[in-house]
């Protein structure tokens, strides 16, 4: 967890949070999402930032109040159509809630780091 004492007083120290998160949302840029992707073995493509972007308005309207589940259940029903939840996993294999996530600079929703939840293994 960030510790807001420590960001205040030094707050370059902070640019990501411990688990990689941006501290602050107005940092991100399609091209540290791309250097990001790069790090995790990723290309992105069209349908990649069609998600990454979808995620981001998602937030800007709702906030981050939704479970990891309900923004699942979002994602599949805007791009699940033709291809399904499967899909999602193969352009996010490490998880298309919290992978997505965080390439767009968002903070990951509640419960995506539970182990119950949307694992392929």
């Amino acid at each position: 967890m960030l510790d807001i004492n420590k960001a205040l007083s030094n707050p370059l120290h902070y640019e990501n949070d411990p688990e990689g998160n941006l501290s602050d949302l107005p940092q991100w840029s399609p091209q540290y999402a791309n250097h990001l992707a790069a790090l995790e073995g990723l290309t992105l493509t069209d349908e990649h930032w069609e998600v990454i972007y979808h995620l981001r308005e998602r937030y800007r309207l709702h906030g981050n109040h939704d479970s990891a589940r309900d923004v699942m259940h979002d994602l599949e029903a805007h791009f699940g159509d033709s291809h399904g939840r499967a899909h999602l996993y193969q352009l996010f294999p490490l998880g298309p809630v919290g992978q997505a996530s965080r390439l767009a600079g968002l903070p990951m929703p509640p419960h995506t780091h539970d182990l119950s939840f949307g694992s392929m293994m």
